[in-house]
């Protein structure tokens, strides 16, 4: 169900741990992968007909969240 053509797919690009954590970086790292994907740009882990995508990151000791929804527009 989480596979890249799965039903819900999860951490198209392997997710943080899979590319290092750094800090501060996290969130934009998220939103640039779900960014490529919607743009038909994630080459070899590319998504078919994604219209929605969903970043989420907790920072600090759970203390901040921040949550982000993407929709592809146009073409």
């Amino acid at each position: 169900m989480t596979e890249l053509n799965g039903e819900l797919p999860v951490n198209t690009s392997g997710g943080l741990k899979a590319k290092g954590h750094p800090i501060s970086a996290t969130g934009i790292s998220q939103i640039y992968e779900l960014v490529k994907q919607m743009r038909n740009d994630a080459d070899g882990r590319q998504i078919s007909n994604i219209r929605y995508a969903l970043a989420q990151n907790i920072g600090g000791a759970g203390s901040t969240v921040a949550v982000s929804i993407l929709k592809k527009v146009g073409s």
